[in-house]
């Protein structure tokens, strides 16, 4: 009788539980954009340089930046000029992508605040001469002192979408889209200011721009999390369907041990 009280009350677990826990790095990602330095070999009136960073705060949320200087030597009509300066980009990532075991890419959507300040350099331009005899078909370069505007600055919001793929542990190919709008933007000069680091190109017509980069990085391992994987609809059915059939057997065993009781104090 006693044995079989016992046995009884001893819990069933109808859903044994894995205990192999999949453990996922933590820790800060540094990279360099070596897009800007091919496009600089290519285009000789261009030089750039990209830091990117990201930080994991949870399984799938990164906070991400960007640090970078630009020079570009842009040619128009009737002159020639040069912006230069620097631009700081913040803001998250969320990564879309369910990695299989052992896996650790990303396919991410993100936004960014950006800032930039820069200067610009007139280099030459071209002024109307009266005298059309050295000139007859074009306009005379000016021996004017040519200008230089500092403190300019600009900023904007970046739509961000991306990829980022381990080769090796720990080492990330990296690429991403943008789509930028710009939310304000020094045009107080006597020359138009159509480019603007970090965003690109600028027009009187439109706010939007875009961008890209593809990056190389390594992540800096700091501490480790067990990764929670997502539950599919078979297994939340199987779990309901375990949860009420433990909530049937529990029941059916206090209506047992009920009856023992009764049952023995007859017996007394």
């Amino acid at each position: 009788m006693v044995f079989q009280l016992q046995a009884q009350q001893k819990k069933i677990d109808l859903n044994p539980k894995d205990t192999i826990t999949h453990m996922e790095s933590y820790g800060i990602r540094l990279g360099m954009d070596f897009s800007k330095k091919i496009l600089g070999q290519l285009k000789p009136d261009f030089e750039g340089l990209e830091l990117v960073a990201d930080f994991r705060l949870s399984q799938t949320l990164y906070l991400a930046a960007e640090l970078g200087n630009e020079k570009k030597t842009i040619t128009e009509d009737t002159y020639t000029y040069t912006p230069e300066g620097s631009y700081f980009k913040i803001g998250i990532d969320q990564n879309t992508y369910d990695n299989w075991y052992g896996m650790n890419n990303m396919i991410h959507l993100g936004g960014r605040l950006a800032y930039a300040k820069y200067s610009q350099t007139i280099n030459e331009f071209a002024v109307f001469d009266t005298d059309r005899y050295w000139n007859p078909e074009g306009f005379g370069v000016s021996d004017q002192t040519l200008p230089s505007y500092t403190g300019l600055s600009a900023m904007w919001l970046e739509v961000v979408f991306g990829a980022k793929v381990e080769l090796f542990a720990n080492i990330f190919l990296n690429a991403s889209v943008r789509g930028g709008y710009l939310l304000s933007h020094d045009n107080n000069t006597n020359f138009p200011n159509n480019w603007v680091p970090g965003f690109n190109a600028v027009t009187e017509e439109s706010k939007f721009g875009v961008g890209y980069n593809y990056s190389i990085s390594y992540l800096i391992p700091i501490f480790k999390k067990p990764k929670v994987y997502k539950e599919s609809e078979e297994a939340k059915k199987k779990r309901l369907q375990t949860a009420s059939e433990e909530k049937s057997i529990k029941k059916a065993q206090r209506a047992s041990d009920k009856e023992e009781k009764k049952s023995s104090k007859q017996s007394l």
